[in-house]
């Protein structure tokens, strides 16, 4: 349902964007995000957008990451600007259909939003980015 594109490889501080096609996205999905994974390490929080628009960032990419959606197209996007090589990574798209489930409810303007894997009910298959020195 969820399907990533735009990886690449680029020198640091370069920039590149990556867009995320979902089948079933509309502008009424709660939370959508982007993950990544770089060799070795845990998936970590990238940026999240939720339905009225609000953003919310990672520290390592804030000032140089944008999170968008375009409701018509049914694309997320991730403009990645001023690359570094900590940038190295997979990247996933994540979305959370609906606010509320199991009698919880979930934010998708905090940190946890960000640290919380396990609340995204779909994921794509990544898309790689490399940035070299």
């Amino acid at each position: 349902q969820l399907v990533e594109s735009g990886g690449g490889s680029v020198q640091a501080g370069g920039s590149l964007r990556l867009s995320c096609a979902a089948s079933r996205y509309t502008g009424s999905t709660y939370c959508m995000a982007w993950f990544r994974q770089a060799s070795g390490k845990e998936r970590e929080g990238v940026a999240t957008i939720d339905r009225e628009g609000v953003t919310t960032y990672a520290d390592s990419v804030k000032g140089r990451f944008t999170i968008s959606q375009d409701n018509g197209k049914k694309i997320l996007y991730l403009q990645m600007n001023s690359l570094k090589p900590e940038d190295t990574a997979m990247y996933y798209c994540a979305a959370r259909w609906s606010s509320c489930s199991g009698g919880y409810c979930y934010s998708c303007r905090s940190n946890a939003a960000l640290s919380d894997k396990k609340r995204y009910n779909s994921w794509g298959q990544g898309t790689q980015v490399t940035v070299s020195s």
